[in-house]
């Protein structure tokens, strides 16, 4: 009879010194296998990403920036300028471009969404007064009513680049047709001059100021940039707007005035991120949630798994047997041996199998098959467990006895 246990071995056979280890650990392949799909969607990833940074910053470098030659610098807006005598100074800060402010100056405000509510007000406040001209490229709703009281910006950008004047200005008169179409503005200022519409909004705008000077609102910055600066009428458009004083101030907001707090005043982590990211974070979380529904485990029948290797019953029942020995549970053994016992004597005398573990229903069955001793049998089956290694087979071999002293016919 099996009966689960194998006893102390003395020597340790030949062939399991030389049997090959087996582990359940997947192989380099099988591992390469399940994760190639998922490296290679992020190597795609990462060379999409590489790639469009690198076009952009080579097609975005210096953009408005009058000393820049790239498509969409300034400089040549610049190089006209001077042609005319009229000199162009960079600077990038707000004290500077608030000293710079005068009744013979132009000063231009590259990206005036990039400085805080508290900047903008102060940059209002030196420039309303000194009878100059202020131009203000592509004032959004975050800029345009501090830059430019009185003046809204309209949630929805204009439907075309390129507008008609439609407008008394000599300057947007005299050049015609322009690439203007970009945010669109309404005024309050009765007196504005509103030029360039698009759906009945102008997307540029004069707005007089009592001390001789004026504020311009451009919608888009397309007219400044090199690239575009030979089409339409854009180039005369632009020399007239920035060359109608001596000097023209080209301010370009730094990343000291973009992050400048003043007194805590600063923007949030949202109005800094372009909106672009917005865009590329919601698809890169629709893009996982599809990679977890992928990946995901289904539901369905259970189908069976191909395991590493086939090991006999034998070498299993040997494998336990040398883990009980090797931890001294004689007890975890022998509770082993009499519940298997148990289970294949119940049957025999008539006893059902849920029962049989239970010492009022199998050993009263089994004294009156063997005519024995009921005491003895309780010791047998339900006893303490072994003291020893000796007691632990000599169990065994009672057991053995039992089983086959039933089934005798």
């Amino acid at each position: 009879m099996t009966t689960g246990v194998t006893p102390p071995a003395t020597d340790t056979p030949p062939a399991a010194a030389t049997a090959p280890p087996t582990s359940t650990a997947p192989s380099a392949r099988r591992l390469w296998t399940r994760t190639r799909g998922i490296v290679l969607a992020v190597v795609l990833i990462l060379v999409a990403a590489v790639a469009m940074a690198a076009v952009r910053s080579q097609t975005r470098h210096g953009a408005l920036d009058p000393r820049s030659a790239d498509p969409y610098g300034s400089r040549a807006v610049a190089a006209l300028l001077a042609d005319r005598g009229v000199s162009t100074r960079v600077v990038t800060s707000l004290g500077a471009a608030r000293a710079a402010a005068g009744p013979d100056t132009t000063l231009l405000v590259a990206v005036p969404d990039l400085l805080t509510h508290r900047r903008q007000t102060r940059l209002h406040a030196a420039t309303a007064h000194s009878g100059g001209r202020t131009v203000l490229v592509a004032a959004g709703s975050w800029s345009v009513e501090r830059l430019a009281p009185g003046v809204t910006a309209d949630p929805a950008t204009s439907s075309g680049t390129t507008l008609e004047p439609s407008c008394a200005l000599p300057e947007a008169r005299r050049a015609g047709s322009a690439d203007t179409g970009g945010i669109r503005y309404t005024t309050t200022h009765v007196d504005a001059d509103s030029c360039y519409p698009s759906r009945r909004l102008a997307t540029l705008l004069r707005i007089p100021a009592a001390s001789g000077g004026d504020t311009v609102v451009l919608g888009a910055p397309d007219i400044l940039y090199n690239k575009r600066l030979d089409q339409q009428g854009n180039a005369s458009l632009a020399l007239q707007l920035l060359g109608s004083r001596h000097h023209l101030v080209w301010y370009l907001p730094s990343l000291s005035d973009t992050l400048a707090t003043d007194n805590g005043e600063q923007k949030s982590f949202l109005d800094l991120l372009p909106s672009g990211w917005l865009w590329a974070t919601l698809q890169l979380f629709v893009a996982a949630v599809l990679a977890a529904f992928w990946r995901a485990r289904r539901f369905g029948p259970l189908v069976p798994e191909r395991l590493p290797v086939a090991i006999r019953a034998s070498e299993t029942v040997e494998g336990r047997a040398r883990l009980y020995r090797k931890a001294n549970a004689r007890d975890r053994a022998a509770t082993a041996l009499r519940s298997t016992t148990r289970t294949r004597l119940a049957p025999l005398v008539g006893v059902p199998v849920a029962q049989a573990h239970a010492p009022e229903a199998l050993l009263p069955a089994l004294s009156a098959h063997l005519n024995g001793d009921g005491q003895a049998l309780h010791s047998l089956l339900f006893g303490p467990p072994p003291g020893d290694d000796a007691a632990l087979i000599a169990l065994t071999d009672q057991l053995d006895a039992l089983e086959r002293e039933v089934r005798r016919p």
